[in-house]
């Protein structure tokens, strides 16, 4: 998903999607309210451009307990759950990442033909999950310099599902995803300690928006992710539609009218673009970092990102779509 710019404007949302689900949310602005804007789908282009290189330290996998400032992990026990931090541990801190800013750090200086988006933000999401969400990973991109600010990431637990169907769904999504044998610790697990239900999630990440300034909650109110997914979703935790989930750019959609050519998902825009993965395929917080690198490029060659579709107010079912060539 992506943000916009000082003024919320229009609530937009809009991801990237490589699985069912991954897009870029896009949400207009009001002052003093930073606006978001989303985009979901990638792009690719060969030519003659400056390579996307980070600068780089000696590499550390991310820790997956970590998100919103804090290296949290949540056994439950009883009713509730027990905090415990990782953050003072010196071994995990040498071991493990809690900022990888750096592996997605431009100098903006290299690139000529970026275009003002009359944009503050990025908000690159990527959902994981068919049954019901799994996971909510999103990264906050400045628009001006293509940094990464900041990131929000939860596991997601579903509301409707048997622990033992549950136990089958996640490890056959994320079983055959490693993270650092060394440590024994395996995505299951970092999942089952850490899951929670999908209205809690949400109700964090408005948090997490307005602490950036992005969302005040007395304000009223690709595709896949936005149009049907999180609607499935809200009905399935018998919660409302957030408002910012009303209005998105489809990167996809974006990226066929910008290159002139059709892209089905995130590795064909990667390749094309020549572009390498980084981290696990599907595992959604490294998918949204491979969609980010896209966005960077897709800024880069001189994308100018625009939405691509909006929910009807009155029927949140109907959904108009901008783009007269888009992905279907």
């Amino acid at each position: 998903m992506v943000l916009s710019r000082v003024s919320w404007l229009s609530k937009s949302v809009n991801l990237s999607y490589l699985l069912p689900f991954s897009q870029i949310l896009v949400t207009p602005s009001h002052p003093p309210i930073r606006t978001l804007r989303a985009s979901a789908s990638l792009s690719a282009q060969e030519s003659t451009r400056p390579v996307l290189s980070a600068t780089m330290n000696r590499w550390k996998p991310m820790c997956l307990y970590y998100t919103q400032g804090k290296c949290t992990k949540c056994p439950r026990v009883g009713n509730g759950y027990v905090e415990k931090s990782h953050m003072d541990d010196p071994t995990h801190l040498e071991s493990f990442n809690h900022n990888f800013s750096g592996e997605l750090k431009l100098n903006v200086a290299e690139f000529k033909n970026m275009l003002s988006q009359q944009l503050d933000f990025f908000l690159v999401l990527d959902l994981e999950g068919k049954v019901e969400i799994l996971e909510f990973p999103v990264l906050m991109v400045d628009a001006k310099t293509m940094d990464v600010v900041d990131f929000f990431h939860r596991f997601v637990r579903p509301s409707q599902m048997g622990q033992q169907r549950i136990d089958e769904y996640i490890e056959g999504k994320y079983g055959k995803i490693g993270v650092d044998r060394r440590y024994n610790i395996s995505i299951v697990s970092v999942w089952h300690d850490t899951a929670i239900p999908f209205k809690e999630v949400t109700q964090q990440f408005e948090d997490w928006l307005a602490q950036h300034h992005l969302w005040r909650k007395d304000f009223g109110g690709g595709n896949w992710d936005l149009k049907t997914k999180v609607p499935q979703q809200c009905e399935v935790s018998r919660m409302k539609l957030p408002s910012y989930f009303m209005e998105w750019i489809n990167l996809k959609d974006v990226y066929l009218n910008f290159y002139k050519r059709r892209a089905t998902g995130m590795i064909t825009m990667m390749k094309e673009l020549q572009i390498p993965l980084v981290g696990s395929h599907h595992l959604g917080i490294d998918d949204t970092k491979n969609i980010t690198r896209v966005l960077q490029r897709m800024l880069a060659d001189g994308a100018v990102l625009q939405i691509t579709a909006r929910r009807n107010a009155n029927d949140l079912r109907s959904v108009e779509f901008l783009f007269n060539n888009r992905i279907r």
